[in-house]
């Protein structure tokens, strides 16, 4: 018998977690949790481009580009901003930017319902640009600041499927985390041990 769909609407969000590929492709880190995650956006760049005959369009295409990401959090702190953004770290502890290459990425995180379910995003290879650094005086009230990200991610090849893909979406019923596991697998190329 066949699953029913789900139709409960996304009210939260969950489990960000990002890997990095170091300089040599097997320099890989383990895969990190960046926690308050407050919104993301995912998009991809996509035309229908078209054929003209006759005076009607006579065939169309889509051409696609690259899926972007935009995250905002509560804070992104500094350790994961020089691994996301490929800043250099001194032997003492000090950050500093100049014209750092990210490394390649992968993400995943869950898109949470009311009822404990969950869906999973996962984008295999990817690149996040240094944000705006942004600041503002404290007043009479406090206002809590925020941190955001941008990357852009590719097409990669992952096991299971014929040609390269972008990115991979599965759900799980509350108390499963059988698509959670097979996702984590397939980006970040390891057993999922987190809880």
């Amino acid at each position: 018998m066949a699953k029913g769909k789900n139709y409960k609407a996304f009210t939260g969000l969950d489990e960000f977690y990002y890997q990095t590929e170091g300089d040599d492709v097997n320099a890989v880190t383990d895969p990190e949790r960046i926690k308050y995650l407050k919104e993301i956006s995912v998009s991809k760049d996509q035309e229908i481009e078209k054929a003209y005959g006759d005076n009607v369009v006579a065939e169309m295409a889509v051409t696609n580009g690259t899926v972007e990401v935009e995250a905002g959090f509560h804070k992104l702190p500094l350790e994961d901003r020089v691994k996301l953004f490929g800043l250099e770290e001194d032997e003492d502890g000090l950050v500093a930017m100049g014209n750092d290459t990210p490394p390649y990425t992968a993400v995943m995180f869950a898109k949470t319902m009311e009822d404990g379910s969950r869906e999973y995003v996962g984008l295999p290879k990817g690149m996040f640009t240094f944000p705006e650094d942004e600041g503002q005086t404290k007043e009479d009230s406090v206002e809590f600041g925020s941190s955001s990200a941008t990357a852009e991610f590719m097409e990669k090849e992952i096991p299971g499927f014929e040609e390269p893909k972008t990115m991979l979406m599965g759900h799980d019923e509350k108390g499963s985390t059988t698509m959670r596991d097979l996702i984590w697998e397939k980006i970040f190329g390891s057993e999922n041990d987190t809880p």
